[in-house]
């Protein structure tokens, strides 16, 4: 099987497990808009969760930003935002060496508060007062490429951040939104990644997450760190 990457337009996205490094560019630049961005830096965060097995999985956030910049619809219902950051699992104990799965991505929310426990979900899909998309040079980037999200009030959308594109012998091609890592420890690093929503006529929020799953000889396992919130317009 051969890997490929999608590339983009601005700094890019590196995702580097323990012996690989894999480069995504994400993002496009907005040369005319630079003094009306608005820079919010994020708080690092961390979380650390033991298995029923005693591995000890450790998720860690740092460097995480958003530049917020008026859309090229330059109306009221248009928003667009660069976000970046860096997240590191490191595992201990019995499990060390497991490896696994690093997904990070961002709840981007019509009228809807991002500050309260989402492991319940969200609804996504439905309604009619906005779409969402987030682009790459390729497309749209995440689960569903190449397709819309109407989002309603009190509906949001999920962005993935990764998308790695995979080529078999026969030419078949599948996306995959997470990277993979072997041994104790691996990393994500994303850059100017856009988010962009259209449509919304009320307030509009992120917030990001990163998904860490570790399979076990006993379960498959998620850790997950949530970002702080913050608005988008």
């Amino acid at each position: 099987m051969k890997t490929s990457v999608i590339s983009g337009l601005r700094r890019g996205l590196k995702v580097a497990g323990v012996g690989a490094t894999i480069a995504v560019a994400l993002g496009f630049a907005s040369a005319g808009a630079a003094n009306a961005d608005t820079f919010v830096p994020l708080p690092d965060g961390n979380i650390s969760q033991t298995l029923p097995d005693g591995t000890v999985v450790t998720v860690t956030r740092t460097g995480e930003t958003a530049n917020i910049s008026p859309s090229m619809g330059a109306t009221p219902l248009h928003r667009n935002v660069w976000v970046s950051g860096n997240a590191k699992v490191e595992l201990s104990g019995p499990g060390a060496q497991i490896g696994g799965r690093i997904q990070p991505g961002y709840i981007v929310a019509c009228q809807l508060s991002l500050t309260a426990n989402l492991n319940g979900g969200l609804n996504a899909g439905g309604g009619v007062t906005g779409t969402a998309t987030a682009t790459t040079q390729s497309g749209t980037l995440g689960a569903n490429a190449g397709a819309g999200i109407t989002l309603a009030p009190n509906q949001a959308y999920d962005y993935k951040v990764i998308d790695i594109t995979t080529t078999d012998a026969f030419g078949a091609e599948t996306h995959r939104n997470f990277n993979t890592f072997k041994g104790a420890s691996g990393s994500v690093t994303w850059g100017d990644t856009t988010l962009g929503v259209t449509g919304c006529a009320g307030y509009a929020q992120a917030r990001s997450y990163v998904k860490v799953t570790v399979d076990t000889p006993t379960a498959t396992q998620q850790v997950t760190l949530w970002g702080q919130p913050f608005s988008i317009g």
